[in-house]
């Protein structure tokens, strides 16, 4: 068997962060396009936001992704 049998493809950049273990990535939003990937919605710390660019960047390809997250602190 060979390793392109084995490995799946990636995930949509959606479903990516839709099944994120992380409550706060499944609340973000993805748009996607033929040229880019644009993630939006709101987390409490610049962690988070990383976290969320990473998750969906093996899904991304060749298209340019946009990490549009916003930090919101409360305190």
């Amino acid at each position: 068997m060979s390793a392109a049998a084995v490995l799946s493809p990636p995930s949509s950049p959606e479903a990516v962060l839709s099944s994120s273990p992380i409550p706060q990535l499944r609340r973000l939003r993805v748009a996607s396009s033929d040229s880019e990937v644009v993630i939006t919605g709101t987390v409490p710390s610049y962690y988070l936001k990383q976290m969320a660019q990473e998750a969906v960047r093996c899904a991304v390809g060749r298209r340019r992704l946009l990490n549009r997250v916003q930090v919101v602190t409360v305190g």
